[in-house]
């Protein structure tokens, strides 16, 4: 008689753990449209650091691919490769396939933070980050004392000695401490402007975190600017954070929190539009529709608000200037913020306002698809990789021969100036709605934010 086979059972497969949840998880119809033609690789930023698969965009997609099937765990090396992303969205503008990586991004970066346990220093000091930056109060609490500390010269000796043996992200967060400036601290906008010159509009203004705090100015700009093309600029005190910060981290109920009070704040504000003079936040603000989709309160509520959401280039770019415009003799390098350029599509805006200024001269800068390094709070989460991105922006910005620097967001201007500072040639950096209102105004470039 024959001898019966030996029985081996079918190998199960092993699921490991910390796969992606049930909730939002990447979209299997958004990975599956990435053809891995690799058009993104050229402005993926560490892609072009480091040349590695696995930190472009294409091999992102196929490591979320990897966990929505089970065969890929979130442990540090996965993790470690979404963590390395900037967010910068260069790859949706080179994508010929209309990939979007965006959400996905903000989907895996979710489940991270679900999914994942972040151990010991790391763990900590993101907490301390969303704990301090989108909170206004803390940030103008600790203005005065940071105030003194540059001034008093503490900076300089702190530098020199105690700051070189500090970890890495503090000295980081250190060295990116922007100039606390009196014009900025004491700049107060009153809760309505009224318009001037004929009426266009009812506009909101947002002020955001960092940005009321510690370049207070250039809302104060803004504001008046928009007044004096016919807006009237409603204010509302009690608006908060928007949680951009929030989304592109992964924190997705604090930024659904965010985003209700936010949308709640202006639907009273009653206005026609709302301007936005940071990038980050105005990217996010025009995504509160898909945030808050499953939200059955504030689902269409959010649609409707994301629809007046406008960056200050916008608005202005699409009237017909009505205050007229002295000249600034001023030869500026214009950046272009990844989230302006890239997230919201808006690129000519911006140089179409700038052009409105007589003799003003544009520079292009090289590369101005690869992002400077800021990215929210990528610079200080992932230093060294946000510096050599740094120091490429900066060496192709002093190619330029510009005498001032140019931007739409504040963290690309703090970015860009510390990468000046690091290497002895520091130059004026301008938010472009500054520069409109010194026009408008009539003041000299080396006034701007010291009256």
């Amino acid at each position: 008689m024959a001898e019966a086979p030996a029985h081996h059972p079918t190998p199960r497969r092993v699921i490991p753990l910390n796969v992606f949840d049930a909730h939002h998880a990447p979209d299997p119809a958004l990975i599956d449209a990435c053809v891995h033609c690799g058009f993104c690789l050229a402005t993926c930023p560490t892609y072009v650091l480091w040349g590695e698969e696995m930190d472009s965009p294409r091999g992102r997609i196929y490591l979320m691919k990897m966990a929505n099937e089970g065969h890929a765990p979130l442990n540090d090396v996965t993790v470690g490769h979404f963590d390395a992303c900037l967010g910068c969205m260069a790859c949706v503008t080179a994508c010929p396939s209309g990939v979007q990586y965006d959400k996905l991004i903000e989907a895996t970066r979710s489940q991270v933070e679900r999914r994942y346990q972040r151990r010991g220093s790391d763990a900590l000091f993101r907490k301390m980050i969303f704990a301090l930056f989108p909170k206004p109060g803390r940030l103008r609490a600790i203005a005065g004392p940071l105030a003194f500390y540059q001034r008093s010269g503490l900076q300089r000796l702190a530098r020199g000695s105690v700051l070189k043996v500090m970890p890495k992200r503090l000295r980081a967060m250190e060295g990116l401490l922007p100039t606390i400036r009196r014009a900025s601290l004491r700049a107060r906008i009153p809760t309505t402007s009224p318009a001037q010159g004929s009426t266009r509009g009812r506009v909101g203004l947002v002020l955001g975190c960092v940005q009321r705090v510690f370049f207070g100015d250039v809302n104060a700009a803004t504001a008046r600017v928009l007044a004096a093309e016919g807006f009237e600029v409603v204010t509302p005190r009690e608006q908060g954070c928007c949680g951009a910060l929030m989304v592109h981290a992964g924190q997705e109920q604090d930024a659904l929190a965010y985003a209700r009070r936010m949308i709640d704040t202006f639907e009273r504000a009653k206005v026609d539009l709302i301007a936005i003079n940071a990038a980050g936040c105005g990217s996010t603000f025009k995504e509160y529709g898909h945030l808050l989709r499953d939200d059955p309160q504030y689902a269409e509520r959010a649609r409707a608000f994301s629809a007046k959401c406008r960056d200050i280039s916008e608005i202005l770019a699409n009237i017909t200037p009505q205050a007229p415009r002295h000249p600034l003799p001023l030869t500026i390098a214009y950046h272009d913020a990844c989230h302006l350029q890239h997230a919201q599509g808006i690129r000519g805006e911006p140089r179409k306002v700038l052009r409105t200024i007589p003799e003003l001269r544009i520079n292009e800068i090289a590369e101005s698809a690869i992002c400077c390094g800021s990215a929210g709070i990528y610079n200080l989460v992932e230093p060294e990789a946000a510096q050599e991105l740094r120091d490429r922006k900066v060496a192709n910005v002093l190619k330029t021969g510009a005498a001032a620097i140019v931007s739409s967001n504040p963290g690309c201007l703090i970015q860009i100036l510390a990468g000046l500072e690091a290497v002895g040639k520091p130059l004026p950096t301008y938010h472009l709605v500054q520069l409109i209102d010194a026009s408008i105004r009539g003041i000299a470039p080396d006034a701007i934010g010291r009256e």
